[in-house]
């Protein structure tokens, strides 16, 4: 449930893999340790021999240690903040892979469980002091139950939560411009659904947050699926190769065959003429919009306005268009070229006097897309220098996990009940902790 929507992501879009998870497949082997040692000693009877290190003020002779029940919560600590996304996935877990193994039957053991959780979308503050940090998620009940899922439960927690909040910190300095998605071909097949909702999210809590409202543009369907929007696209550059790197007439071809909706933004760095081939492509959308307009049909009118051409110039290149001492690959100085040249293009179309201003607007109404290698900084960078890019699309930098994008979550067993009453036992360094953002999750009802 996201604090946007208050829709529940229950399995039956996300699909996990319910035989797997029960098993423990996914899980690290010390948990499977865990959960096998508590069972045993459930099935022995064995009670309490020990003595704690830490009085715990009650009487310990008796206690059940395959039956003792613990309260566990989930944390991160990333600095100053953390996104938080993916505690419906970990919720899922809770409910439908929590139990144990009875022969070759599962018995599921949710209902025992109590659960508190945040709501994905909520901001995760965090000072540095490891033993003040804000849960996401508490469970209680016997640990032999869930102890399978903390390494898929923080997984989860983790990699939506890093990208979520890598994706808002790009946000924050793109002075509301659109930000295409565009990791998918930087991580496995698998993982695009979690990172598409993470996206998404992300541009929630900043539209909620600043009044913006910025929508969503993702390039495959897998990333929209959790949401419930589709991708979008224009060409890749193989699409150019096909009709042998003649750019507008391989998007004229994509103009007059691809539906409406379908912006039309071609790509122009081909050829490593950026200035030629936005220009020549214009030209060509120009001369069908132009005859489109003169008889009076709309529909050709439509298909031929040309939305955007976008720059993807390789680093290891000068753009023709430039002089000797300018910069390679993609810079502010190619793109307010192109600007310039798209600005002025209709200039050379003879173009009779009653159509020269809708000859203007066509060529002003033409965004510049920047593509490769952008993440936050060099985003800043060029808003800060008034560079004339409409909307930018960023890749595998919302993917980061360094030592400032690092947003790993733990689990800690932080209680033990004995008696009917809570008692402290966390690791040296922590503590049990609260959120004034946590609430009851009924389990059942996912």
């Amino acid at each position: 449930m996201t604090v946007f929507d208050q829709q529940r992501l229950t399995n039956e879009k996300l699909r996990l893999d319910i035989d797997g998870l029960r098993r423990g497949i996914y899980s690290d082997k010390y948990f499977e340790n865990v959960a096998r040692v508590l069972e045993s000693a459930r099935t022995a009877g064995d009670i309490y021999a020990g003595k704690a290190p830490r009085p715990l003020d009650t009487d310990l002779s008796g206690v059940p240690i395959g039956d003792l029940r613990v309260e566990a919560q989930v944390f991160t600590r990333r600095k100053p903040r953390a996104l938080a996304a993916g505690v419906d996935v970990a919720l899922a877990l809770l409910r439908h892979a929590a139990g144990y193994f009875d022969g070759d039957s599962f018995i599921e053991t949710y209902q025992s469980l109590e659960v508190e959780a945040v709501e994905d979308g909520v901001w995760l503050d965090y000072d540095g002091q490891p033993d003040n940090v804000r849960p996401v998620l508490k469970i209680r009940g016997r640990y032999s139950d869930f102890a399978l899922l903390e390494t898929p439960i923080l997984g989860y927690l983790t990699h939506a939560s890093r990208v979520a909040t890598n994706v808002y910190s790009v946000l924050e300095v793109v002075n509301s411009k659109p930000i295409l998605f565009f990791p998918a071909r930087f991580d496995l097949p698998a993982v695009q659904a979690v990172d598409g909702y993470a996206y998404w999210l992300a541009l929630q809590r900043y539209n909620a947050d600043t009044g913006s409202q910025m929508q969503p543009a993702v390039s495959t369907d897998a990333q929209a699926e959790w949401w419930g929007g589709l991708g979008g696209g224009t060409v890749p550059h193989s699409l150019i190769a096909a009709y042998l790197g003649d750019t507008a007439e391989a998007m004229v071809a994509f103009a007059r065959y691809r539906p409406f909706g379908i912006p039309r933004i071609a790509l122009v760095d081909f050829n490593n003429d950026t200035v030629g081939d936005s220009l020549q492509t214009l030209a060509a959308f120009w001369t069908q919009y132009r005859a489109a307009l003169e008889r009076g049909d709309a529909e050709t009118q439509r298909r031929f306005v040309l939305d955007g051409v976008r720059i993807d110039t390789s680093p290891s290149v000068r753009d023709v268009s430039l002089g000797e001492g300018d910069p390679y690959g993609i810079s502010p100085t190619l793109i307010r070229g192109v600007r310039a040249a798209l600005d002025r293009a209709w200039e050379a179309w003879a173009v009779p006097p009653s159509l020269e201003e809708t000859a203007r607007a066509y060529c002003a109404n033409v965004k510049i897309v920047a593509t490769g290698g952008f993440d936050r900084a060099r985003i800043e960078q060029y808003e800060a220098e008034r560079v004339p890019v409409d909307i930018y699309g960023v890749g595998s930098s919302l993917l980061r996990n360094d030592s400032t994008t690092g947003t790993d979550f733990t689990m800690d067993v932080v209680r033990v009940e004995i008696d009917g009453r809570w008692h402290d036992v966390a690791k040296v360094g922590r503590r049990p902790n609260d959120n004034p953002d946590l609430s009851i999750v009924d389990l059942g009802a996912l």
